[in-house]
This record gives structure tokens, sequence and C-alpha cells, in this order.
């Protein structure tokens, strides 16, 4: 039974390292520049907002590119994971016709991919800290295992509930989109937490990216975790994985039949 269990177990991880390789693979086909596209968006995305906010509306606050560099790279795992969510399970159709393995482990590669990419992203984030004098913090050491596991549970989650809900109602896909377009504009990415109205800010503490985006940048930045923002980002990554998995179970055994 030990043994069977071992060989379980080994079996998983190396199918998850070939569907991430392919993943990877996938993503960079043909691609030149490779690793440049994986940075360029949320660096262009900066551009314009510094160029709005800062040059033209002239925004007061202090480094306000190495700001919108601290929210955007995060930001973007979680918005490249959720939007490619929906067609993960459509696009490994043959797979999951022909072979017998945990559904689950195909949304799990794509969101480790989207990590990967975050975590080659840091260094980005490093030379804007150089730029602007600053340098990475030794909190970072444990701070960015703790925040990469708790927003991987998160995105992993909500990219369950995605991929199951999107064989059964395929207009999905294009309300994933439109919702990751309004839920960008309320998380404090391009803005501070700070310039939100107090009778406000009880209400964008719902939004589970909130406390999540408020803890990278503040580790990035300043190099601290606070506790409070934590345990919610925590207790959010924990109720809709829970939630992720109880659908993708319930439906799973029928993907098969609507592929």
């Amino acid at each position: 039974m030990h043994i069977t269990i071992n060989t379980k177990i080994q079996h998983y991880f190396d199918l998850i390292i070939v569907l991430t390789q392919k993943e990877i693979k996938v993503r960079y086909k043909n691609s030149f520049l490779g690793y440049f596209w994986s940075i360029a968006h949320p660096l262009a995305f900066a551009f314009v907002f510094f160029i709005a906010f800062k040059v033209i509306m002239r925004i007061q606050m202090e480094d306000y590119a190495l700001f919108l560099i601290a929210g955007l790279f995060p930001w973007q795992w979680f918005a490249n994971s959720v939007n490619a969510a929906p067609m993960l399970f459509i696009g490994n159709a043959s797979i999951i016709k022909k072979v017998n393995f945990p559904r689950n482990i195909i949304p799990f590669a794509a969101v480790l991919q989207d990590m990967i990419h975050f975590i080659l992203a840091i260094i980005v984030i490093i030379i804007f800290l150089f730029i602007y004098h600053k340098t990475p913090s030794f909190s970072w050491i444990y701070g960015i295992p703790i925040l990469l596991s708790i927003q991987f549970l998160m995105t992993y989650g909500v990219s369950l509930i995605i991929s199951s809900l999107n064989l059964f109602f395929r207009d999905l896909e294009r309300l994933t989109n439109l919702f990751i377009t309004l839920l960008f504009y309320f998380t404090p990415v391009i803005y501070s937490e700070t310039m939100i109205p107090e009778k406000y800010k009880s209400i964008i503490n719902l939004n589970p990216l909130t406390p999540m985006m408020i803890s990278w940048r503040n580790l990035f930045l300043d190099g601290r975790l606070d506790a409070f923002y934590l345990m919610i980002s925590l207790s959010y990554a924990i109720i809709l994985f829970g939630v992720g998995y109880i659908i993708y179970k319930k439906l799973s055994w029928r993907f098969a039949e609507v592929l």
C-alpha cells in the first residue's frame, strides 16, 4: 500500500511537470522574444498608467512607477491564469477522453506555469527598486514563498471553478474576461488603498484580491508583511479553493461526456 501511494504521488508529480512544460512550450511556440512577452504586458500598462495619472493628472505619490510595477506583476499572474481557465479542459479534450488521470492537474499546471513567469518577472521589480535607490529586503526570503503559496491556492481555486463550469455554460468565457477587467479597477493596483474614502473601505475589502495585492506591494516596497492582510488573504484562498474543489468533484464525472 505504501509503495502504491508513493508511486501514485510520483506519477502525478511527473504529470504536473509534463503538463507545465507543455503549457510553457505552447505559450512561447514560434516566439523569438520569449521571456520578454511575459513582462511586456504589465510594463506597457505601467507606462500607460504612469503617463495618465502621474504626468497628466499629476497624482501626488512618490515613486509611482515603482508602485505600479509592484502591483501589476502579481495582478498579471492572477489575470492570466483566470482568463485562460475557461478553455483549459476544452483545450485538453483529447487527453481527458483518452487518459485516466485527475483532471484538476490541468488547471494546477496552468496556474503553476503562470506562477513561474511571475517569479522570473521579480527580476524586473528588483531593477526598478535599484532605479529608485532601494534594495530588496531580507523579509523577501520568507515573504515571497508565503505570498506565492496563498495566491497560488486562491488562483487555482478560481481556475477550478471557471474551467469546470465553462464546460456546461460556454458563455462563461466571455463573462470571465469582462469580470477580470472590472475587478482590476476595483482592486488597489493602480491606486493606493489609502486613497479610498473611509466609507468604501469595508466594501473594497470584500474583494479577495485587495489584501493580496496590498501584501505584495508592502513586501516589495517596504519589506513588510501585515498579519491582518495575510490572514484575510489566506481565508479567501481557502474558501475559493474549497468551493473550486467541490464544484470540480461534482462535475468532473461528466467532463468526457460534454467535451
